[in-house]
């Protein structure tokens, strides 16, 4: 065991560490995207099959591993075409990140909330139906037909005229972005999940459409009932008073706009531990079977000889030296990522003298990957014959390049 730790730290590179911090990094999104999206079935069964492709490979199934590689393949673009809207949302809120925190409020500035709850319990004792919809983070214009322009400032007084039962957009909804009506009267697309939620009335099924496309809160005031309902996150609950209703308007506003205390290291490393930890895990896994090998492999090279900087009233004389042979020396996924057409031996002509010379091909002359080390060079040296072109010719050439 122990030499086993000492040979690691013995091979593993700089080059190694970061390869793992990107690939930790990738997989940690993606868990916290499979997360947000409340399709953890679909990680579990992805993370199964790709602990069965693992095995397959360690313990060579080669039939196995070519059939999970295919399958893989095919699951690639099923999960970009079953997941697009989710996989939409996520590149937006890449795009917009940070641009609604700068307009963060203080803690204690939520005026909209107490707004909102006066408006919103007043049009429920009067069993006046309404539906409301607060931005979150994401943007929201694609998923609204409709509707009209506002851009007023949010009062008790615009929400009860707007739903009021005899104005043109009280059966659509509002829409609320930083403190501000931007939109009435507008629709959402209805809730794909009847059979998860039961029946729902129009609006709650709205709600709960809009609330499965956005990060949006949404609030429904039932005008059979006189109940606030409040959808988020893909879920619809009925509040039962108006403790609740604060308490989750709250709780939004403060994701949404949070208190600004800069974040220390330590809170980084606090949030999502069990998924920060599974993506280590899995991306050192990961290494160890397709990247580290504790032996390193030899393999030969014919590489083309290239002359450089050799002025234009010079000449290298035939026969010269047009190829060599290089043995390189390094791990068997380094030469995986090899392309042997990048491999060359540049040589510099540009100390040379008239007359017959030697010139050493050294390691240094080699262009190749820095994961691989160059073990041998041969011929170790080449003879070159180099001259200066008579006038003439020399005329002749650039006439000719005329």
């Amino acid at each position: 065991m122990m030499q086993f730790f000492t040979q690691l730290f013995q091979t593993f590179r700089v080059a190694d560490f970061v390869d793992i911090a990107i690939i930790s990094v990738l997989i940690y999104v993606m868990l916290i995207w499979f997360k947000a999206t409340a399709s953890r079935f679909v990680l579990s069964g992805i993370m199964v099959l790709g602990v069965v492709y693992i095995a397959a490979l360690v313990f060579h199934m080669y039939l196995s591993a070519v059939v999970l590689q295919a399958f893989f393949a095919i699951l690639l673009i099923a999960l970009v075409v079953i997941f697009q809207e989710e996989l939409r949302r996520f590149f937006e809120r890449i795009s917009i990140s940070g641009a609604i925190r700068r307009h963060s409020y203080l803690f204690s500035e939520y005026p909209e909330i107490e707004v909102l709850i006066r408006a919103l319990s007043n049009l429920a004792q009067r069993r006046i139906g309404a539906l409301v919809a607060i931005r979150g983070e994401e943007p929201l214009a694609r998923h609204l037909q409709g509707g009209f322009e506002l851009d007023g400032r949010l009062s008790e007084p615009l929400l009860e005229s707007i739903f009021d039962p005899h104005s043109l957009g009280h059966d659509g909804a509002v829409i609320i972005e930083q403190g501000r009506v931007t939109k009435f009267g507008c629709y959402f697309p209805l809730s794909t999940r009847v059979r998860t939620q039961g029946r729902l009335g129009t609006r709650h099924s709205a709600a709960l459409g809009l609330a499965e496309r956005s990060d949006a809160l949404c609030i429904v005031v039932s005008e059979e009932r006189g109940t606030i309902s409040l959808a988020r996150e893909e879920r619809i609950d009925e509040l039962h008073d108006i403790s609740e209703l604060r308490k989750a308007l709250q709780r939004f506003y403060q994701d949404i706009f949070p208190p600004r205390r800069p974040k220390t290291w330590r809170h980084w490393l606090r949030e999502n531990p069990r998924e920060k930890a599974t993506a280590v895990f899995l991306a050192c896994a990961l290494w160890f079977v397709f990247v580290y090998q504790t032996g390193t492999v030899r393999r030969d090279f014919v590489v083309p000889i290239e002359y450089r900087t050799v002025a234009s009233d010079w000449t290298i004389e035939e026969p010269k030296s047009k190829e060599a042979t290089v043995t390189l020396l390094g791990r068997a996924a380094a030469f995986d990522l090899l392309d042997p057409r990048t491999l060359k031996i540049t040589v510099d002509m540009s100390t040379m003298k008239e007359g017959r010379q030697e010139v050493v091909l050294s390691e240094d002359l080699v262009r190749r990957p820095s994961a691989l080390s160059v073990v041998t060079v041969e011929p170790r040296k080449i003879t070159l014959t180099v001259s200066r072109l008579d006038e003439s010719r020399t005329g002749a050439r650039k006439n000719s390049a005329r």
